[in-house]
């Protein structure tokens, strides 16, 4: 007999998938009781069954960034749910959607967080805010896939000489002993690098390798690049809480800015050509907003708490 299962039975299969990487008597002990408990627990763990002969051995570990806290081991609960939810029928999001990209990805910020990662092999990273992105190394590649957002990348020496590469929907990045920056953005992406050099390539056959250098920044699609040109001032501001901004539209600053805030935040046209300078701290958005209303000929009408409009005064 089939049962209809809820979302929190194939909540509670995937933590006990997780739980068992373990790999002790008293783990597996309590989960047998807990398939006992309840028919419903061993109709979800049999869609965790059938799920690994589909895909193969679903190892935990491997599902996981070394769950060394709790964060972290939500996050591999998280993965194996979507994954479950993605053959029951429960939902018609796809993998592919922003909700599940960052419940899928191996690291993930919300909405003005930011997230330093360190990397098997030392290499570090820097999240921004909306941002998502995949781990992968084995013995002869350091490969991390950026779904969305913008980091910042300090890549260490390896004695495999294994090379690092960023994989973009647009493009692959490959480092050259560096420290840089990556940027998705809705049709394209931006590599600005801070010390000695990176490599992109298109993803097409044939495609020759631009090099960007130090001081320098690339803006790409997966078919043509703009630049090399020069690194724009405050590229990398953001990892200190700041957006630094010289001779800017009214409307980019606020596009930038709601990048940190939650909700809608719109620049009327009438307003948008404005020109302004000057660093902000990212903190509170709401309040360079109103520092913005006390600089400029604007006003800023609140809809609601997550909604706002810039105006003309």
């Amino acid at each position: 007999m089939t049962i209809e299962l809820d979302l929190k039975t194939l909540e509670a299969a995937a933590q006990w998938y997780v739980n068992l990487a373990d790999d002790n008597e008293a783990t597996r002990e309590a989960h047998r009781q807990w398939l006992r408990d309840d028919p419903r627990h061993a109709q979800a763990w049999g869609r965790v069954e059938r799920l690994q002969a589909s895909f193969g051995r679903l190892d935990p570990r491997a599902a996981r960034p070394a769950l060394q806290g709790a964060r972290a081991k939500r996050r591999a609960v998280l993965k194996v749910l979507a994954l479950l939810l993605g053959t029951s029928g429960l939902v018609s999001l796809g993998a592919r959607t922003d909700p599940w990209r960052k419940v899928m990805a191996d690291y993930s910020t919300g909405i003005g967080e930011r997230l330093p990662v360190t990397l098997p092999d030392g290499s570090r990273i820097l999240l921004n805010t909306g941002t998502a992105l995949d781990v992968s190394f084995d013995e002869s590649l350091r490969q991390v896939v950026l779904r969305e957002g913008e980091v910042l990348i300090q890549t260490e020496p390896d004695p495999s000489a294994r090379p690092f590469i960023v994989r973009t929907e647009f493009g692959d990045l490959r480092a050259l002993g560096t420290q840089f920056l990556v940027r998705i953005n809705p049709a394209s992406a931006r590599v600005s690098v801070l010390e000695h050099a990176v490599e992109w390539r298109a993803p097409l056959p044939g495609s020759e390798p631009v090099r960007i250098n130090a001081g320098q920044q690339l803006d790409f699609t997966s078919t043509a690049a703009h630049g090399p040109v020069p690194l724009a001032k405050g590229a990398d501001a953001w990892r200190d809480n700041l957006l630094v901004v010289s001779d800017w539209r009214l409307g980019d600053v606020i596009v930038e800015l709601s990048r940190y805030r939650a909700g809608y935040l719109g620049c009327d046209a009438r307003v948008a050509a404005l020109r302004i300078s000057g660093s902000f701290q990212l903190g509170d958005i709401d309040v360079v907003l109103d520092n913005l209303s006390g600089m400029l000929p604007i006003r800023l009408r609140r809809f609601t708490r997550f909604w706002i409009q810039v105006e003309p005064a």
